[in-house]
């Protein structure tokens, strides 16, 4: 695959190839790899999130902010507890 750059772009890739002691090619094939992961997280996070919305209008199940919140508060603090159960 054969990639032109704008002249900004290059000459960025350049310098940070150069600093790093890298080959424009090995910088330019991170970059594509960094942002097609960002990209196909925010994919799966949205699909995600249609899933979610669209269980919810089917049967009314949640959870509020303030219990997600506390669940996460002892799982950040070491505790090994499952999620609270959905309600209606």
């Amino acid at each position: 695959m054969s990639i032109v750059l704008g002249k900004d772009v290059s000459a960025k890739v350049e310098k940070w190839a150069q600093e790093h002691h890298r080959t424009p090619q090995q910088v330019a094939d991170e970059a594509i790899e960094q942002y097609l992961e960002r990209a196909e997280f925010r994919e799966q996070l949205r699909l995600d999130v249609e899933a979610s919305s669209k269980h919810y209008q089917e049967t009314g199940l949640h959870l509020t902010g303030e219990e997600v919140d506390e669940w996460l508060s002892k799982l950040g603090a070491g505790e090994n507890v499952p999620p609270p159960p959905c309600h209606t």
